[in-house]
């Protein structure tokens, strides 16, 4: 049987919550094999993002183009990019017969620091959005990105969904973690015109440090597994509402601790 292998293109998180590192154990933890492309080496704990340095374009496009040249990828997650340069190198090498594009359009830390440039946004939109198999903005990216207020209700979900797909990807899943309420519903909608509702009731936690992050790469796990898509968001939910309700079982750092990556595998179960 072939390995099943997923490729995050993302920025490192020194403190091992989010980014490539959180991308690589939610590969693991979900029995697929993780290589990584690294956009950008942050300084990070769990209460703040105190450096971004950003990679080399060039060396950000060496790196897709070595591990692609030699490893049969199934899928890849898109994180964090920065920058209209980096932006434009991942473009170029995505291939329009390639695996698909899990892209998950990182913008802000959960400490509120930035980790998107204010003049890539268009570059996102223009360059890497029409190649994504499926996009997946919480409330604040998506506003972002169509231009409008944060959506309150699953209707205004739905629409901000709809204008999403008009920039070319092939569904959006739009994620209502940011939300308030018992209750934390998440909306798929796929070009097709089908749409899928997950929802689960809220965890109170705050250690809720790389959610979007841990979501988009469980997707393209379950992707690189054969999945189809509405199967994968339903499969990735499920793990990451798990991961989410076993944060407790970790002690790490003094603001917004990790969700537990491996919570079926070690901590207290």
């Amino acid at each position: 049987m072939k390995t099943p292998i997923a490729l995050t293109i993302a920025g490192s998180d020194s403190g091992g919550g989010a980014g490539i590192q959180a991308d690589l154990k939610a590969f693991s933890a979900l029995g697929v094999y993780g290589a990584s492309v690294i956009t950008a080496v942050t300084a990070q704990n769990t209460r703040t993002v105190s450096a971004v340095h950003e990679i080399p374009a060039e060396i950000v496009e060496d790196q897709i183009k070595a591990v692609l040249s030699d490893i049969d990828v199934d899928a890849i997650k898109i994180g964090m990019l920065f920058s209209p340069d980096i932006i434009k190198a991942v473009a170029d090498t995505l291939a329009p017969d390639g695996p698909p594009v899990v892209l998950d359009p990182v913008m802000i830390a959960k400490s509120g620091d930035s980790l998107l440039q204010s003049e890539a946004v268009d570059a996102l939109k223009q360059l890497i959005l029409p190649k994504a198999t499926v996009v997946t903005p919480n409330l604040p990216e998506a506003a972002v990105l169509t231009g409008r207020t944060e959506a309150q209700t699953t209707g205004e979900m739905l629409e901000q969904a709809k204008h999403l797909l008009d920039l070319g990807p092939a569904a959006v899943l739009i994620k209502g973690g940011h939300a308030s309420g018992d209750v934390c519903t998440d909306l798929l909608v796929e070009a097709t015109g089908a749409d899928y509702v997950f929802s689960a009731p809220r965890i109170p936690t705050k250690n809720t440090h790389g959610t979007g992050c841990t979501f988009s790469a469980a997707i393209a796990a379950e992707l690189a597994l054969g999945k189809p898509l509405a199967e994968a968001v339903g499969t990735a939910h499920r793990y990451l509402n798990a991961a989410i309700d076993h944060a407790h079982d970790l002690e790490v750092g003094q603001g917004h601790g990790p969700v537990h990556h491996f919570h079926a595998l070690w901590g207290d179960i």
